[in-house]
């Protein structure tokens, strides 16, 4: 059985921050935050521990925040690393609101040795100016580490972070970041470049397609790799601009059969999707072919929900048969009721054929 999350940040973390302080400076109260950082810890879940923590740094480092500033910086440069780093971040961005260049200085050591993503977001929306200005510099940064939290740190709804509401209102400003990015050598970097995208994708599609249309021409293959990366909920929603900027924009020439079975089904049970496709024409076809189930609601109405299916590419008077699997099991995003749940066959954003199932069995929680 896999450890749970929350162990990453246990016994053995709270004594790494202890005695690295400790070592490092020597008037650190090492038994105070050891005491504090373990009282309740083991009954807390994986961010609640970092924030246990950052309380106890609260208690035990100086008020002034540039001297605790430089404790942290000497235990991290003694190789106070990975999770333990999460509350020190935080610790940063709840203290260093007064002093922003002396936090966005710790920050840039910090992401070195884990992530400072979601411990600089109060910094872009506290101070704006002076931290683009610090992360358009970052931008060429010798570490990867540096020039991911460019992308990363600003991303609009980054999972776990706080909303950048601005950024969801209006992406401009940190679309010459991205533009700086876009080539990175690092795959690390350009993966984060593409989730920022998708981000934007998700609230101003037409930003992301004047994106693609402008950059995918003669783009090398790591940059065509980060933009259709980038685009995968559009895809997925068959935005018109998207599909033709990557040729995926035809109709299917040919005929197509979508089989599901079995036709009923209890939750828990898995569906097998069979897609028959039979080509006409004398030019092979680049094909993204994703599936929508709309899932019955409380109130009797369908939601759908895509999933990916395949992307290929169909040469001329070959017929294909693709095959998925796909469970219908509990998960806590969603509640699943009774009824009949129809699924659409998408095929370049358009619907190519229509099957059905019931979900017949109430299971508890469904």
């Amino acid at each position: 059985m896999a450890e749970p999350f929350k162990n990453f940040i246990g016994d053995a973390v709270v004594r790494d921050i202890a005695t690295r302080l400790h070592r490092t400076s020597p008037d650190f109260a090492q038994r105070r935050f050891e005491r504090l950082a373990l009282d309740g810890l083991a009954d807390l879940e994986l961010k609640a521990r970092a924030m246990h923590l950052t309380a106890a740094l609260e208690a035990t480092l100086p008020p002034d925040f540039a001297q605790a500033a430089e404790m942290l910086e000497r235990a991290m440069a003694d190789g106070l690393a990975g999770w333990a780093l999460w509350p020190v971040g935080e610790y940063i961005a709840r203290h260093g609101q007064g002093d922003p260049e002396r936090a966005l200085q710790a920050l840039h050591r910090l992401t070195q040795g884990f992530t400072a993503e979601w411990a600089i977001r109060p910094f872009i929306v506290n101070h704006p100016v002076l931290t683009f200005a610090t992360l358009e510099r970052w931008c060429t940064d010798s570490s990867p580490h540096v020039r991911r939290l460019v992308s990363e740190g600003s991303r609009p709804r980054l999972p776990w972070g706080l909303q950048l509401k601005s950024l969801i209102a209006d992406p401009s400003p940190t679309l010459p970041l991205l533009e700086a990015l876009l080539d990175d050598d690092s795959e690390y970097v350009r993966r984060s470049v593409a989730n920022h995208l998708n981000d934007i994708a998700k609230d101003h599609p037409a930003v992301l397609a004047e994106w693609v249309e402008r950059h995918l021409p003669s783009a090398p293959r790591e940059r065509q790799a980060l933009l259709r990366h980038a685009c995968r909920t559009l895809i997925k929603r068959g935005d018109a601009r998207v599909l033709a900027a990557w040729g995926l924009d035809a109709r299917l020439r040919g005929q197509v059969h979508l089989r599901v079975a079995p036709a009923r089904i209890a939750l828990g049970d898995k569906l097998t999707l069979e897609v028959m496709l039979q080509p006409s024409g004398k030019r092979a076809q680049a094909l993204v072919i994703d599936y929508a189930i709309h899932h019955v609601k409380a109130n009797g109405g369908t939601s759908p929900k895509v999933f990916k299916g395949w992307a290929t590419e169909l040469a001329p008077g070959a017929p294909r048969v693709l095959s998925k699997s796909h469970a219908v099991k509990p998960i806590t995003t969603r509640r699943y009721f009774v009824g009949t749940h129809r699924v659409d066959l998408l095929i370049n954003g358009r619907v190519a054929a229509v099957a059905s199932f019931e979900l017949d069995i109430r299971h508890p929680g469904v």
